[in-house]
């Protein structure tokens, strides 16, 4: 198929969603991958949430969790892939779940999607200010080491993506095409440094039954621990659903995007089990690892500098520094396209200002939403004592995971309950469909009941020692955004917001209208 020939089909199968081709159409399958690959960024999840694993269930966590994970995240994905094929479109969750179940439908499910987009944007960029801070005084930029210099450097990387998203879709896909060998390369380097280089390495044995133990606190022992120790790896594997969100700027996008979001979930699920293998194998010592008054809150630093020398630790912090700052910058593009498509329906206030493009195609207006809202989400972390700020981190990790995956989960379940009203794309799972996406929902379900219980940083609010200071704030995060969502329906939206607005050509869904 020609690249004219490609491009003329994809817009006629936009055209026939309802859209005109107002962004650039201009990338390829490869650019698709790299952007939820690198939003994935095992160099950023897989390292910056390490500390969360290890703290709840040990180094069992990390070898059994991870492949357990992925393994579930697949089925998530591949039922996903399915939409996205049928569906190429940069509303993605939303526009899916509007056509296949009505408006309401969209209306939550792009509400999850859009906070959780703005969560997880947050939760990367400040994992990468903590990095990136370690690594400018490491090179003798000393800045020191304080939250008030993580927060000051996560303010600057959020400019510097802001202003790189608003060059133009050219550059995104010059940046995340290189970004995706660069997590490719730093993974080898990783790998190699770690395994030959490391000072000590913990025996096969301490590795996959070693454990950390939470009991104490009352509630649930060593295998509740584990559980709680998933949310390092699943946090990790968000944001693939970015390939569905640059469907309209992608060649061949019922293809590429449901393969752009199956080869992320194998690729990283390999890579990352290589990488997180290599640190926990090069765990000096346990207690110390887990010791906040050694680690600074984040073992893998502590790791890295205890267990290699200065030249190499440094080395590796300042690839895992700019591999964060890359899967920053591809949140933000993703997060971007959600919004303008979600306000080109009429969903957002100030909708017409956030749908609108720049000479160059690009959303500017969006971006500059995405990266301020994510600003203000982290603004808790100055706010509480110093030694709970990883404390809002963590919260926000867990608001981007359960946001995320509900607003994943809930065009899985339409396209069970309707599944007359789907019509396959060229990629699809045929049969298979229904035990792939029951298994994916229970997953979906399992994991958000489990990351929004309130858990103090120590543990469970159960035990003595509870303070608000040290709660976690996801669950309550997720109840008032539930609620003030619901509120706005019924007040208000319900009125006006109607599902997908074509702008276009005959309303998508010919057979049963958008909404019915």
């Amino acid at each position: 198929m020609s690249e004219t020939q490609a491009q003329s089909d994809d817009e006629r199968r936009l055209a026939e969603l309802g859209y005109k081709q107002e962004l650039a159409r201009s990338w390829s399958g490869f650019s698709n991958f790299a952007i939820s690959f690198t939003i994935v960024s095992i160099l950023t999840g897989g390292l910056a949430s390490y500390g969360i694993g290890l703290a709840n269930g040990g180094p069992i966590t990390m070898a059994w969790g991870w492949p357990l994970v992925s393994i579930m995240v697949l089925f998530v994905g591949m039922a996903m892939a399915e939409l996205a094929s049928a569906y190429p479109t940069s509303g993605g969750l939303y526009w899916w779940a509007s056509e296949l179940g009505g408006p309401i439908w969209g209306w939550f499910t792009g509400w999850f999607n859009l906070i959780g987009q703005i969560a997880v944007t947050a939760a990367i960029d400040y994992g990468a200010a903590i990095f990136t801070t370690v690594v400018l005084n490491v090179i003798g930029w000393d800045i020191g080491t304080d939250r008030t210099a993580i927060f000051l450097v996560f303010a600057g990387i959020l400019i510097l993506h802001a202003v790189l998203n608003a060059i133009g879709p050219h550059l995104s896909a010059v940046i995340n095409n290189i970004s995706a060998w660069w997590h490719v390369g730093g993974v080898a380097i990783f790998v190699l440094v770690l395994g030959i280089g490391a000072d000590h390495h913990q025996s096969v044995s301490f590795v996959f039954t070693q454990t950390v133990d939470n009991s104490s606190v009352g509630f649930g022992g060593v295998a509740f621990s584990f559980l709680l120790g998933l949310l390092h790896a699943q946090y990790t594997f968000t944001g693939y659903d970015a390939s569905a969100h640059m469907s309209e700027e992608t060649h061949d996008a019922s293809r590429m995007a449901a393969k752009g979001i199956i080869n992320t979930i194998i690729v990283s699920a390999v890579a990352g089990y290589l990488l997180i293998m290599a640190v926990t194998f090069a765990i000096p010592n346990l207690d110390d690892a887990l010791d906040p008054t050694k680690n600074s809150g984040y073992p893998v630093i502590y790791i890295l500098e205890n267990s290699l020398s200065s030249f190499w630790s440094g080395l590796l912090l300042i690839i895992a520094a700019i591999a964060q700052l890359f899967c920053g910058y591809a949140s933000v593009t993703a997060a971007s396209r959600m919004l303008f498509a979600f306000s080109r329906d009429g969903a957002v206030p100030g909708s017409a200002l956030w749908s609108k493009l720049s000479a160059r195609k690009v959303p500017v207006n969006a971006v500059l939403f995405v990266s301020v809202f994510a600003f203000i989400l982290l603004i808790p972390s100055m706010l509480v004592p110093a030694e709970n700020a990883p404390t809002a981190y963590a919260a926000a990790t867990s608001v981007a995971t359960i946001g995320l995956y509900i607003a994943y989960g809930i065009p899985i379940l339409l396209r069970l309950l309707n599944g007359s009203r789907f019509h396959t794309g060229p990629w699809q799972l045929g049969r298979w469909y229904r035990p792939i996406g029951v298994v994916a929902l229970l997953w979906i379900v399992f994991i958000s009941l489990l990351f929004i219980l309130p858990m103090d940083d120590r543990g469970y609010p159960w035990n003595d020692e509870f303070t608000w200071n040290a709660v976690n704030y996801a669950p309550i995060a997720l109840v008032g955004v539930v609620g003030a969502i619901a509120i706005w329906w019924f007040a208000s939206a319900r009125r006006w917001f109607t599902g997908p607005k074509p702008n276009v050509g005959e309303p998508p869904g010919a057979e049963t209208p958008v909404g019915a």
